[in-house]
């Protein structure tokens, strides 16, 4: 990998770190909060950090694809991640192997 496929790889990781952890707080710790101690908000500010952290990783998918030359797969089971509770650390985990790099 190059400098710049570096950047493009350890932006892109830490947006879906990042975005992964606002999806498990959300189901973990919002959830409950409302259905279980009947504290909405949770969901909605929660909710909303992350649906904004949702936009930025499909946003940055795309480019990150095209900068490291990922295939139509790897870019369709980053996306499919997005949606999975621990995917995006799955993905992160698959990607730093295949990639043999540790970034």
């Amino acid at each position: 990998m190059n400098t710049e496929q570096i950047k493009w790889a350890k932006r892109f990781k830490w947006i879906s770190l990042i975005e992964g952890i606002s999806f498990l707080v959300l189901l973990f710790i919002a959830m409950p909060l409302k259905y279980i101690y009947e504290l909405p908000m949770a969901v909605t500010v929660v909710g909303w950090i992350h649906g904004v952290l949702f936009v930025i990783y499909i946003y940055v998918v795309f480019p990150t694809a095209s900068k490291l030359k990922w295939d139509f797969s790897r870019t369709l089971f980053a996306l499919i991640a997005s949606v999975l509770p621990f995917g995006p650390f799955i993905f992160d985990r698959n990607l730093r192997k295949s990639q043999q790099v540790d970034f």
